[in-house]
């Protein structure tokens, strides 16, 4: 089979195509045939070595976190899954991801595919969807009635925390760029503010309850619209080289936000997909040769929106 390797850390230029063995599942995993699977910031952070303490790897590596696919072969003790079923999932970091024909994961990492989107696009959801729904319920208790601050809400992470917050009766104030203001506004936020042309803490005029950072600002940024949170409220902050902040004298939490697989979640936000109450935007596909190119395009600024990279010949 065919799959995106990188022998070595390093720039996107270390991700070849190579020819490998199609793996076997263990026990309690599936063998699953890709239809899809995505870019993260995070499989750039991993490519470049930022990652080698908290996720070590073997190498050479295949990166992919999100999959989307179809059941072809069980391992010993799987139930619940059968050959032929359409999945999603959020793979384990620290092992071969889903740039590939064909990639092994936990039986127990896997939901039901959504049916009323191409199966490929579903690749979409997992990670940054999870994402959106354990920083909202997990971490900042989101409650209908509440005001909340997405910050960096034009990305995919934040296009998912905006419509989640508003179905769940939140008041959504969102940031964006010029090309995202339309989107975010069109996705439910009920403010959108642009950041490029806005200094964002001045523009919130009344506390919110929370505040969900997405974007990769400067600390004194972070703590200026921490001051924007009212007291006994909650700042949930995903971007993990920096601290979120916390006021003790004002109740105010500070939580650091790590993403964890949870097919249970993923099953609930499948099942809002095909309601249609959460939309899943992809804003371009790429086959699987391509990858590196993409690597390269988010270093340098310029990739926008969710990619979703197929197989080659399914392009």
């Amino acid at each position: 089979m065919k799959a995106i390797r990188f022998h070595q850390y390093g720039d996107a230029d270390v991700l070849q195509l190579d020819d490998v063995e199609i793996p076997d599942p263990g026990a309690g995993q599936v063998r699953v045939r890709v239809a899809g699977t995505t870019f993260n910031s995070v499989d750039g952070n991993i490519r470049a070595g930022f990652m080698q303490d908290p996720m070590p790897l073997a190498l050479p590596h295949v990166p992919g976190l999100d999959v989307a696919g179809t059941v072809d072969a069980l391992g010993d003790g799987v139930t619940g899954l059968r050959v032929g079923d359409e999945v999603v999932g959020f793979l384990p970091f620290v092992v071969d991801g889903a740039s590939a024909d064909y990639v092994v994961a936990p039986a127990e990492s896997l939901a039901q595919a959504p049916t009323t989107i191409p199966l490929a696009d579903a690749a979409a959801l997992p990670l940054v969807g999870l994402t959106a729904w354990q920083a909202l319920f997990e971490h900042a208790g989101l409650q209908a009635g509440q005001r909340i601050l997405v910050n960096g809400a034009g990305g995919a992470v934040g296009g998912y925390a905006v419509q989640l917050a508003k179905a769940a009766g939140a008041h959504v104030i969102a940031t964006g760029s010029p090309r995202s203001c339309e989107q975010l506004a069109a996705r439910g936020a009920d403010e959108v503010i642009d950041h490029t042309s806005n200094d964002v803490a001045s523009t919130v005029t009344e506390p919110v309850d929370v505040l969900l950072n997405l974007a990769p600002i400067e600390p004194e940024q972070l703590e200026a619209l921490a001051g924007r949170v009212a007291d006994g409220g909650v700042v949930v902050n995903a971007t993990v080289w920096m601290p979120a902040p916390s006021d003790d004298a004002r109740g105010v939490r500070g939580v650091d936000l790590y993403v964890r697989s949870d097919a249970q979640q993923l099953a609930g936000l499948v099942a809002r997909v095909d309601r249609g109450e959460l939309v899943v935007d992809v804003a371009e596909r790429v086959a699987l040769a391509d990858l590196p190119a993409v690597h390269a395009r988010a270093a340098a600024g310029t990739l926008a929106g969710k990619v979703v990279v197929v197989p080659t010949e399914s392009v």
